[in-house]
């Protein structure tokens, strides 16, 4: 596991059933400090906690290791050589090695729910309940339910459960995230370890934190103690209304240290709102590949600031297409709202409704431009991405002042990296150490199919273009297609 996979240690907030040591804590007594919270929770933590819910899950065959990772544990090495060894044992000599495979035990874990619906509708984490082969919720009051997943959704680690009661149940209802603010107290609930409800209390740290986990990142993030089985349960405003759902923790030991995040009510209700309706999520698809707009690229392309989602590639039949937008445009706005980020775009399109239409404006060869496209459905449009194998040409040439070795994209070179003849350009046969190139990412086997606004079909054209670029001392944009994927970088020469 890395650095930062352990740093991250609750992505999966679920814990396994296992039995923590208690260390009985020392007593401290420190003054109250000018600003520090001093809200009675009693009241608030009676009216909502009989809502919160305690998931019990069984893990899928298969699950339980991506789940172990999620929540920081690891096999010990020693554990992990001997079953390797057990295996290719039993694969070299079958049944006359007299190994057999021991069945491996189903994994159990804990996370948190809450009720948003008499009826039985409850909110969970995707990484809690999204692999579960069966689903166990007991109530505050100790009553026990079988829970059904209705649906979930990997993209903002969501899921909704529901359970059959014979009478209504107690339920909290959402807040409005947008109006929360940094400093604002808090209270969330959960089952930390496996333990039980738990209340903890503290204030909104910060807000739109972006922690990687996923496209849809707008964390907020809160010093109230959140540790492993706190996932999926609620965080409270003063009103009792849940604005945010306990997600992950920063953490170097997977304990708290007053780092946690939670999903904002304001992306988690819609998305509750279609799993309840269609069993999934349904989002917007503009079909298009994008990449942040960097300084570098910005001055490329005489752009005022380094702002927007730069179109890398348009995909063949989408929306995007349809609309007329094309490969190195700058995406600025959609639908009267400001695009500064490739998040931006993604949470924008994604939120509009599959069908609709949006007005797009964009920034083209220095001019502005708008369109409008009229989305497709996400879930129907998954594409195949080509896989290539990186190759080097006997045909490159000299390395140019970018550090870059070009070569044709011959029938054996096409065959070799798995090249469709739709995909033009040259080959880049090689890069150089610690050359401007290399320091960009670009790779031996990647394609460059564009130099500025030009595109290139042969090394000639391509070392005239970069010749070019290197004269006027400015970045080149770079159009580069690699597994699949089309993306620009911008590349200075090297110093001569």
């Amino acid at each position: 596991m890395t650095k930062t996979k352990k740093l991250l240690a609750a992505l999966a907030l679920t814990t396994a059933l296992t039995a923590p040591a208690l260390v009985a804590p020392m007593l401290i007594t420190t003054p109250a400090i000018a600003g520090e919270a001093t809200h009675d929770f009693a009241d608030l933590a009676a009216k909502v906690t009989p809502a919160v819910v305690n998931v019990a899950v069984t893990l899928k065959a298969g699950a339980g290791d991506d789940e172990t990772k999620m929540s920081g544990d690891e096999k010990s090495p020693g554990q992990s050589q001997m079953e390797e060894f057990m295996r290719q044992f039993a694969e070299r000599f079958g049944q006359q090695g007299q190994v057999q495979k021991r069945p491996q035990p189903k994994q159990q874990a804990v996370g948190t729910g809450f009720i948003v619906d008499p009826s039985g509708i409850i909110v969970t984490n995707n990484h809690v309940a999204g692999n579960a082969e069966k689903i166990t919720v007991t109530l505050a009051d100790g009553r026990k339910f079988p829970a059904k997943l209705l649906g979930a959704d990997a993209k903002t680690d969501l899921a909704v459960l529901q359970v059959k009661a014979d009478k209504p149940l107690p339920y909290v209802e959402f807040g409005d995230a947008s109006k929360i603010r940094v400093g604002q107290s808090v209270m969330a609930v959960g089952n930390p370890f496996g333990l039980g409800g738990t209340v903890t209390t503290g204030i909104v740290s910060a807000r739109g934190r972006d922690i990687q986990s996923g496209p849809f990142d707008d964390y907020i993030q809160t010093d109230a103690a959140i540790n492993r089985g706190n996932s999926g349960g609620p965080l409270f405003d003063l009103d009792g209304k849940v604005i945010g759902i306990n997600t992950a923790i920063f953490s170097p030991t997977g304990g708290s240290i007053g780092l946690g995040f939670a999903i904002p009510s304001s992306l988690a209700q819609p998305v509750v709102a279609q799993i309840k309706e269609h069993g999934r999520v349904e989002r917007g698809l503009l079909g298009v590949q994008i990449q942040p707009v960097t300084d570098e690229i910005a001055s490329s392309l005489s752009l005022g600031s380094a702002s927007g989602a730069l179109v890398a590639q348009v995909e063949p039949d989408s929306s995007a297409m349809k609309a007329g937008i094309q490969s190195g445009d700058v995406i600025k706005n959609v639908d009267g709202k400001n695009i500064d980020t490739v998040r931006d775009l993604t949470r924008t399109i994604g939120g509009a409704e599959p069908g609709s239409t949006v007005k797009i404006a964009l920034v083209r060869d220095g001019k502005d431009m708008t369109v409008n496209a009229k989305l497709g459905d996400s879930e129907s449009k998954a594409t195949k991405q080509a896989k290539a194998d990186t190759a080097k040409s006997e045909a490159a040439k000299e390395p140019t002042s970018y550090g870059v070795s070009l070569a044709p994209l011959t029938p054996e070179t096409r065959q070799q990296l798995g090249l469709k003849n739709e995909i033009k350009g040259v080959l880049i046969a090689g890069v150089e150490t610690g050359s401007p190139a290399e320091e960009q990412g670009l790779r031996t086997g990647d394609v460059l199919q564009q130099v500025g606004r030009t595109p290139v079909a042969s090394t000639q054209e391509a070392s005239a273009q970069l010749k070019e670029a290197k004269d006027s001392k400015k970045p080149v944009l770079m159009k580069v297609y690699r597994e699949g994927m089309t993306r620009f970088v911008a590349i200075s020469p090297r110093a001569t």
